[in-house]
């Protein structure tokens, strides 16, 4: 793979349980990208991470060109014939010229330097093509855990959240977009999780992973057996959902 520029490199120490422990993106929202771009060749997932996102693009594009800056990321990934992986920044993908009919980013446009990765979106888009990028808040399952989820993340973690998590808290309405938008609408994605899996999920959080390498201990101690009692069974499975926060828009 190509060496690339350093960055802040969040999600490596914890990227087999990334892979385990991270939501599907709904198979509608694939759907919905693929009726807006006029061309089915070529998507570039920019930050795929272990790919969720360029998975699911598989079925609408011939060719997938999945980046991500972490390596140890992309040693996660599957197999899959039409996927190409590569370590690459979201500002430098490597791309040929308007190679693309759409790019993705899924949970990580927020990290990114936007005025670069514009510049690079619109290099390697063809003409009129689309870029679609979102995020997912807090998820929800019942009102006894999304109270604890809600303490966890602000009371517990607050300190430990970076800055451009506001961009999610604001349901991206911060997020620089300068592109022409298209309506997009609800998705929800869901999974289906015992106690101990939405803890595991929890625990990929980046202010969790930065809390427990500052303190050498779990974020959820304190309020462990409290989870898994709102869970009224830890090993029942419950339906946990979160609304996604979509911007799509297409280049002129």
């Amino acid at each position: 793979m190509t060496s690339t520029p350093a960055f802040n490199d969040r999600f490596s120490g914890s990227a087999q349980q990334y892979q385990r422990y991270r939501p599907i993106y709904p198979p509608e929202l694939f759907t919905f990208l693929a009726a807006s771009t006029r061309g089915h060749e070529r998507a570039w997932d920019c930050a795929t991470g272990n790919g969720q996102c360029a998975l699911g693009l598989t079925e609408h594009y011939r060719r997938v060109y999945a980046t991500d800056a972490s390596s140890r990321q992309l040693e996660m990934a599957p197999y899959h014939p039409r996927i190409t992986w590569n370590t690459a920044t979201a500002e430098h993908s490597m791309a040929p010229d308007h190679a693309f009919d759409l790019v993705t980013a899924a949970q990580s446009a927020h990290w990114f330097d936007h005025n670069r990765f514009y510049h690079e979106v619109r290099r390697v888009l063809r003409p009129g093509g689309v870029i679609a990028v979102w995020a997912y808040d807090l998820p929800v399952v019942n009102p006894e855990t999304d109270s604890l989820v809600r303490h966890l993340y602000h009371d517990i973690l607050g300190s430990y959240w970076e800055p451009e998590i506001r961009h999610i808290s604001n349901r991206y309405r911060t997020l620089p977009f300068p592109f022409r938008k298209l309506s997009v609408p609800p998705f929800i994605m869901t999974a289906h999780w015992t106690c101990n899996e939405f803890i595991r999920y929890i625990e990929t959080w980046s202010a969790a992973v930065t809390y427990r390498e500052s303190r050498k201990a779990s974020p959820l101690e304190s309020i462990h057996a409290q989870l898994e009692h709102s869970w009224k069974a830890p090993g029942k499975r419950q339906v946990v959902r979160w609304p996604l926060i979509v911007l799509a828009g297409r280049t002129t």
